[in-house]
């Protein structure tokens, strides 16, 4: 080969070498070669929820979130009394099952303080049966299962009482216990049982007050199976919660905006058909 042949290979190689050194980088690449995406800067925001309907609606906004930088990782637990010890240890950074009284009497039993940073949704409590098809028929002696803690148990006997099936003492509020029924003209017996598990007591007992999220999870339909129910204008607002030192953290903040919007209230509404209630 001559050497004007070889000058020239020698020059349009160089050349080559020369244009893909300065061309930019392709995205997701860089100069050792690797395919690795950038990383963006993105939040993430641990929320742990009960199934339905919290962790449903938190499912609902990801997307939105998402678009403002934030990733939410919704962290599913079944049993909702282990949701806000998480968040004062610190496992999450926020949560949303509880209702204000809830939030209120855990405060106060732990010496904690909680704060609610959005209100949400409403879950009406009702009472239902497989064996009776309406509170006139309940029977001498009847069984009524309940939720066994305090305010959920409160809140189901103050519900018994709006049926007409018991009267409690004067002064009994939210936190009211089977020991402050003065009136129970049917001798009902109260079982105080896990809340979780009182839709698969419906075969064992006459009666059981269930929340609402449980009796979703169950299948049931609250304005339909229901045979008595709390109506809109309940003061059980489930709430977004966060610990007071964050409440001010912009991510969060957002978060809180989300759940508050006309989007969420129409997913609300369509989705469970007057079983949740927005409260916003």
């Amino acid at each position: 080969m001559k050497r004007t042949q070889v000058a020239l290979l020698l020059s349009s190689a160089l050349l080559i070498l020369s244009l893909a050194a300065c061309a930019p980088a392709k995205p997701g690449s860089n100069a050792a070669g690797s395919s690795q995406a950038a990383p963006k800067d993105q939040v993430t925001i641990k929320v742990g929820a009960t199934t339905i309907p919290h962790a449903e609606i938190l499912n609902f906004i990801k997307p939105t979130l998402a678009k403002e930088g934030i990733n939410l990782e919704v962290k599913e637990f079944s049993d909702y009394t282990q949701l806000n010890p998480a968040l004062v240890s610190k496992e999450l950074d926020a949560n949303y099952f509880q209702h204000i009284p809830y939030l209120e009497s855990f405060n106060k039993g732990t010496g904690n303080n909680l704060v609610a940073i959005a209100r949400v949704h409403i879950e009406p409590m009702g009472i239902y049966s497989k064996k009776l098809k309406d509170l006139s028929s309940v029977p001498q002696g009847a069984t009524v299962a309940i939720p066994n803690d305090a305010t959920n148990g409160g809140r189901a006997l103050l519900l018994l009482q709006s049926a007409g099936l018991i009267k409690l003492k004067d002064g009994a509020g939210i936190t009211a216990t089977p020991l402050d029924i003065a009136d129970n003209p049917k001798g009902l017996k109260i079982r105080e049982l896990d809340a979780a598990s009182l839709p698969r007591t419906l075969d064992d007992v006459d009666l059981a007050v269930i929340n609402t999220n449980y009796a979703l999870e169950a299948k049931l339909v609250p304005t339909k199976d229901a045979l008595f129910i709390e109506d809109k204008n309940s003061p059980y607002v489930n709430v977004l919660v966060v610990r007071p030192e964050d409440e001010d953290k912009e991510p969060l903040k957002k978060l809180a905006a989300a759940l508050n919007t006309p989007e969420v209230k129409k997913f609300i509404e369509e989705k469970y058909q007057g079983a949740v209630v927005p409260a916003f």
